[in-house]
């Protein structure tokens, strides 16, 4: 199984940015999918999770009603579109998958047993 994370970039404070996941290696049709991010110095934290039927979302307080995560019918790729931008979500964004897991663990890092490499987003103030 790989994942690859792209879209990443530089931009300036409330623009915005439109991640990609794809994903080879098997069929995806019953995976959860999730973006987390790392900035320097700190944990790798939750940011989205989709359901693997892409009807339940989660978000985390930080990012909600301002980044969506996506995908169409269970397939892949898995999207996130991040508006309004700030800095300090600058980090590098991982896209990760595991078979599906209860709703409380969707925002887990242990939950996940595939991750793609990651794609850095700068935001500049």
């Amino acid at each position: 199984v790989q994942l690859q994370a792209s879209g990443g970039g530089l931009v300036q404070a409330g623009q915005s940015l439109r991640l990609s996941c794809t994903a080879s290696g098997r069929t995806f049709r019953d995976y959860d999918m999730a973006w987390f991010r790392q900035a320097p110095g700190r944990e790798r934290e939750f940011v989205a999770a989709i359901r693997w039927s892409g009807g339940t979302t989660k978000y985390a307080d930080s990012v909600k009603g301002r980044f969506t995560i996506s995908r169409d019918n269970a397939k892949i790729p898995v999207y996130l579109q991040m508006n309004s931008l700030k800095p300090d979500d600058t980090a590098v964004y991982y896209c990760a998958t595991t078979p599906r897991v209860s709703l409380s663990a969707l925002a887990l890092l242990s939950s996940y047993d595939y991750w793609g490499q990651g794609t850095l987003v700068t935001v500049s103030s």
